[in-house]
């Protein structure tokens, strides 16, 4: 997978997070939909940690530390590589 296309999926995944996470705060009795926040969540994190391993941190504020490099050493999102 391109830097890119695992950039995309890593924002729809995030989307769908957020709006399940947003659905759950007003029927939080809904299991399937906590079930689908649980395994949308995990693929997260994974595509994250795979994101991070190849590419470097995705965030600059001490919650991606990885031992590719730092976010300030890394390329840039506009910059091509």
């Amino acid at each position: 997978m391109e830097r890119s296309e695992l950039l995309n999926n890593i924002t729809e995944l995030q989307f769908v997070c957020v709006e399940l996470n947003l659905y759950l705060d007003t029927h939080p009795t809904d299991e399937d939909a906590r079930s689908d926040y649980y395994n949308y969540s995990v693929m997260l994190n994974d595509l994250i940690k795979r994101y991070e391993s190849e590419f470097g941190p995705l965030l600059g504020f001490g919650h991606s530390a990885t031992e590719t490099g730092c976010w300030v050493c890394s390329a840039w999102p506009w910059e091509k590589q």
